[in-house]
């Protein structure tokens, strides 16, 4: 049973979003949605995620507006270092501050300012150790950061009762196209 899931994806500017208004991210977060509805109601508690742009501060939003449905499910956020957000856009540092205010648990792997990019790699690994699964939003055919979270959590299949799941491009078409029809239909 998977109880705790990390939770990851690209980042906005990897998906060419550059603002919250973009409809993209409503089709992200319905997908994210609907594999987080089907994992809690199997027992899942936990889902954490490192507080990147993106993928995992808008499943952070999915999971705090699941909580109304599901007051067991937690949200923990585990960055790599500290004041990740520091040369953010102020719009993105309020979104960011707002989910980690609204957090069950906010920790760093790093307990230092960026360093270098093993932060992410140390965070990534201990994020691994100490979940049951992956959800990532990630496509073999577009790279980006989520290609080396993949890599490492590949590597635990091998060894561990490790689970991982993909939400694909197929299957954010997939979404749009189910959203355009509901939508052609409320007429």
């Amino acid at each position: 049973m998977i109880k705790t899931i990390l939770l990851s994806g690209y980042k906005s500017h990897e998906l060419g979003i550059w603002d919250m208004k973009n409809p993209g991210i409503f089709i992200i977060k319905t997908a994210i949605e609907k594999q987080l509805r089907t994992l809690v109601e199997d027992g899942l508690e936990w889902v954490i995620i490192g507080g990147q742009p993106g993928v995992e501060l808008w499943a952070a939003e999915v999971v705090l507006e699941l909580k109304n449905e599901f007051p067991k499910l937690k949200l923990g956020v585990l960055m790599p270092f500290l004041e990740q957000e520091k040369n953010w856009k102020e719009e993105r540092k309020e979104h960011y501050q707002m989910i980690m205010d609204q957090a069950d648990f906010v920790d760093v792997v790093s307990k230092k300012p960026y360093i270098a990019p093993w932060q992410f790699k140390a965070r990534d690994e201990f994020s691994l150790d100490h979940t049951d699964a992956l959800l990532l939003v990630y496509d073999e055919e577009k790279d980006g950061s989520p290609k080396f979270l993949k890599e490492a959590a590949d590597r635990r299949l091998e060894s561990d009762k490790y689970s991982i799941m993909i939400i694909n491009m197929y299957d954010l078409q997939t979404i749009a196209e189910e959203i355009q029809e509901k939508e052609q239909s409320d007429w």
